[in-house]
């Protein structure tokens, strides 16, 4: 890419989002990796040098959000594309789901989304440039086949914020789209899931196995290219075959 483009990644901390961060550290970004977990995330970072930089920030906190984000300007340069990896899992069906831990799933899940998408967007406006990513999930179009009802329903509604945002900065050449993974090798499925629940899933997946989250930087990678401009306000499976639509 002409002129290094700056990456904020989040949820750096966990498989999906630290292997979006190396890819986009390898396609030639300066990639800010973001994570309420300072000391995960700082390790992670460490083996990347100045290429990849740690900051940790809640991002359901928007005065935290737009301070974050005035930083990475003013110490690195404007987003140029922004990642929003970060998530909770909750397995909790509708009848068992607390009150708190539905409002902080969403927080999480989407508001942060919102917050982050919101504070980058008017620098991308003023370059006329951008890539805005959304994991979502498989569970947005399934329901939740292992999933609980508070993560479903952020999904889902990750999936509508992601469509919003394409239809009102599309005309900025601000692309902003959406990866729904199914069933990502990650502690969410190696030590959530029993080893039975996995045998069942992996049952009913056609490709035989579960998805690297290396499979999933490649997504990303694909989406932020300058290429991909033309390609805004979709939603990309990639579940190996559990569900086509």
């Amino acid at each position: 890419m002409e002129n290094r483009k700056t990456a904020l990644v989040t949820g750096g901390a966990g498989s999906i989002g630290a292997a979006v961060a190396a890819r986009l550290v390898e396609d030639g970004m300066t990639v800010v990796l973001n994570d309420i977990d300072e000391e995960n995330v700082k390790g992670i970072t460490n083996r990347f040098g100045g290429d990849m930089i740690p900051l940790a920030f809640d991002i359901s906190d928007p005065e935290a959000v737009l301070r974050m984000v005035s930083k990475i300007r003013n110490d690195v340069g404007p987003v140029d594309v922004l990642v929003n990896n970060a998530g909770i899992l909750s397995s909790n069906k509708i009848e068992t789901t607390p009150a708190d831990e539905w409002r902080r799933v969403l927080e999480v899940n989407v508001s942060g989304a919102f917050f982050l998408s919101k504070a980058v967007v008017p620098d991308m406006k003023q370059k006329r440039w951008g890539r805005i990513v959304n994991i979502c999930s498989l569970a947005a179009k399934s329901g939740g086949i292992t999933a609980g009802t508070a993560y479903t329903a952020s999904k889902g509604a990750l999936v509508s914020l992601t469509f919003s945002i394409a239809r009102e900065t599309a005309s900025y050449g601000i692309t902003a789209n959406g990866i729904s993974p199914g069933y990502v090798k990650t502690p969410m499925i190696t030590e959530q899931l029993s080893q039975k629940k996995q045998k069942e899933m992996l049952s009913q997946i056609p490709v035989g196995r579960f998805c690297d989250p290396e499979e999933v930087a490649h997504v990303v990678a694909f989406l932020v290219h300058p290429l991909s401009g033309f390609i805004t306000g979709e939603i990309i499976d990639i579940n190996g075959g559990l569900l086509f639509d």
